[in-house]
């Protein structure tokens, strides 16, 4: 019937979105720890910017990072009695945090889609045959969507971030001086170009490897399906 048929095919296209969303999730999430964006900040040379002494530099972010990561986003961090950020800045940052939390919202409402599709069609190869296809469809197309972006930034990596900005953040909540402001000092444009990009790599990586594992295992439940 049309009407099961649309129900379906609504279904697989949630898994399959869902699958996508908490593949990028996982794969952000260690880029949050303070030991990348250590490695980073020492890579934009960030103590240079800021003119911060190495202990110092290390105390801000590290707060900084608790309170996106962690909370409350005050993101009132203080160094020697004055705060190290603008009102702008932590206003900005509590945007950041607004969408963080959202989107890993939608990945643990993703994560739950997937584990109730697959209690569902435990019983049922076939069924779970689908589930599988509908996880390699929204794999292979997280990866090929990142390969495009990959490239564009590769080659517009400004015009891009803007984008991204424009999207999710309030046209001029997000323009800062890197010569007075210490956001984009803490995290200069070299830090996010980098980031983005091994971010990137690593969600594609993934997601191949995710993909090739469903594909296989589509075949199999079909193939136990058909017996």
């Amino acid at each position: 019937m049309p009407g099961m048929n649309l129900a379906r095919l609504l279904g697989q296209l949630a898994v399959a979105t869902a699958a996508a969303v908490v593949i990028t999730a996982l794969t952000i999430a260690p880029f949050l720890s303070p030991a990348w964006v250590a490695f980073e900040q020492d890579r934009a040379a960030a103590a240079l910017w800021t003119g911060f002494a190495p202990g110092d530099l290390r105390s801000v972010t590290d707060a900084i990072l608790h309170d996106l990561v962690i909370g409350p986003p005050a993101f009132d961090v203080a160094l020697d009695g004055a705060p190290v950020l603008k009102p702008s800045e932590r206003a900005h940052m509590q945007d950041v945090r607004g969408v963080f939390a959202g989107f890993y919202l939608v990945a643990c409402g993703g994560g739950v889609l997937l584990a109730g599709a697959a209690l569902l069609t435990r019983r049922s190869p076939g069924n779970r045959a689908v589930i599988w296809r509908a996880i390699r469809h929204g794999t292979r197309w997280l990866a090929a969507t990142l390969v495009v972006v990959g490239a564009l930034m590769a080659v517009a990596f400004d015009a891009v971030f803007e984008v991204f900005h424009r999207l999710f953040f309030k046209v001029g909540t997000y323009d800062f001086d890197p010569r007075t402001d210490r956001l984009v000092q803490l995290f200069p444009d070299q830090f996010w170009s980098e980031t983005a990009m091994v971010v990137g790599a690593v969600i594609v990586i993934v997601a191949v490897a995710v993909a090739a594992v469903a594909g296989r295992r589509a075949r199999r439940l079909g193939e136990v399906g058909a017996a």
